[in-house]
């Protein structure tokens, strides 16, 4: 008889404990499912990051297209000055 109380108490216990684990399943598969959205907002941002480092790099190349046009206009400029100024003299 006391075999059988033990049994009872050890089945009593293993119920418990699978009660528990699969409590503490459902929170992990929580905890997983959190981390992939997590993981996919970090791929779309760093996404958008690297688009945004192409436009900048196009920036930068037509900034510096146009500052070396701007050198090339100011030197006309200065040679219709010079021209000028030599005309009135």
């Amino acid at each position: 008889m006391a075999t059988l109380v033990r049994l009872k108490e050890k089945i009593e216990q293993l119920k418990k404990d699978y009660k528990a684990m699969k409590s503490q399943n459902a929170n992990l598969k929580s905890q997983i499912a959190g981390i992939a959205k997590a993981e996919k907002s970090k791929d779309y941002l760093l996404t958008e990051v690297e688009e945004k480092t192409r436009e900048c790099k196009t920036y930068e190349q037509t900034i510096a297209m146009l500052k070396y046009e701007l050198e090339e206009k100011d030197a006309e400029i200065e040679k219709i000055i010079a021209q000028v100024e030599s005309l009135l003299a």
